[in-house]
C-alpha cells in the first residue's frame, strides 16, 4: 500500500440520475446537465441530449472558448463535422475542437440519443435555459438580439 499523499483531495461528487430533471426544449429535445461546469470546477462538462424522431438541432455554427464532442448513445444523430453531414449510430464519436464549425439533427423516424462533453465547462446550461425560456414563452426576438444572444454564450453561426 501506498502511503498517504498530503496532496491528495477527497472531493469526489456524485450526481443521482434521479435527481437531474430534464430539460425540454420547444423543438422536443430535452437535455440533462448531467455534469455542468459548476459541478466540475470548470475542467468539463458534460450534457445528455435526447433527440425525438425527425428532432431538429442547431444551424451549424461554433464557439470561441471551447470545445465540444457528441458520442452517440441509441439511435442514428447527423453530425455537421464542418464540411459534410455524416451519419452516426450507437458509439460513433466526433470531436470538434474550439472554432471548429459543427451541428446535429435527427433525421430518422426513431429517438437518438448521445453525450456531449465540453472543455472547459462552460456554464452552458444557462444558455439552453434562455432557449427553452424563449421558445416556451414564443418571445420573438430580433435579428440583432439573436446576435447578441448568441454572442453572449459564445454561439456563432458558421455562415
Amino acid at each position: 500500500m501506498c502511503a498517504p499523499d498530503s496532496t491528495a483531495d477527497s472531493q469526489a461528487r456524485f450526481r443521482a440520475a434521479a435527481q437531474l430533471s430534464p430539460l425540454r426544449m420547444r423543438s422536443g429535445a430535452a437535455t440533462r446537465f448531467t455534469a455542468p461546469g459548476s459541478v466540475t470546477n470548470g475542467q468539463f462538462g458534460l450534457f445528455e441530449w435526447d433527440l425525438g424522431p425527425k428532432g431538429s438541432g442547431p444551424a451549424p455554427h461554433f464557439h470561441k472558448t471551447f470545445s465540444e464532442s457528441f458520442y452517440i448513445l441509441s439511435g442514428n444523430v447527423g453530425l455537421y463535422d464542418g464540411h459534410s453531414w455524416i451519419s452516426s449510430g450507437p458509439g460513433d464519436f466526433l470531436y470538434v475542437p474550439i472554432s471548429g464549425v459543427h451541428a446535429f439533427r435527427n433525421d430518422s423516424d426513431t429517438p437518438a440519443k448521445m453525450l456531449i462533453p465540453f472543455s472547459p465547462g462552460a456554464p452552458r446550461e444557462k444558455y439552453f435555459e434562455a432557449l427553452a425560456e424563449i421558445g416556451e414563452s414564443r418571445r420573438t426576438l430580433s435579428h440583432d438580439e439573436w446576435t447578441e444572444f448568441f454572442a453572449a454564450h459564445d454561439q456563432y453561426r458558421a455562415e
